[in-house]
C-alpha cells in the first residue's frame, strides 16, 4: 500500500507491505512514477522481507530515476508477489 509519493520536500516513496502468511517472506514491490500527463517516467522493483503476520514500511529513494519535481503520482501494485 502506498503511503507517500515522492515530492521535492521528501524525495522518497513510502510503501507498506503486509505479510498475512504464517512464515517470513520476501516480496517484490513494483512502483511506477508518472508525470502530470500520465506518462510513466520510470519503474522500480524492490524486494522487501516481512516477518510472519506482520507489516513492513519501506522508503525508496527516487534520486536515481530523474527529476523528482516532475513526479505527479506514484502507483504501487496492490499485490506484491512472493520472491522464490
Amino acid at each position: 500500500m502506498l503511503t507517500h509519493c515522492a515530492d521535492t520536500d521528501d524525495p522518497y516513496v513510502t510503501v507498506e507491505v503486509r505479510n498475512p502468511n504464517g512464515r517470513e517472506g520476501t516480496f517484490a514491490v513494483k512502483i511506477r512514477y508518472k508525470n502530470a500527463h500520465g506518462f510513466a517516467m520510470s519503474e522500480t522493483y524492490n524486494q522487501v522481507s516481512v516477518p510472519a503476520k506482520s507489516t513492513e514500511r519501506v522508503r525508496v529513494a527516487v534520486a536515481s530515476m530523474g527529476p523528482v519535481d516532475e513526479i505527479d503520482r506514484c502507483e504501487v501494485d496492490p499485490r506484491a508477489d512472493a520472491v522464490q
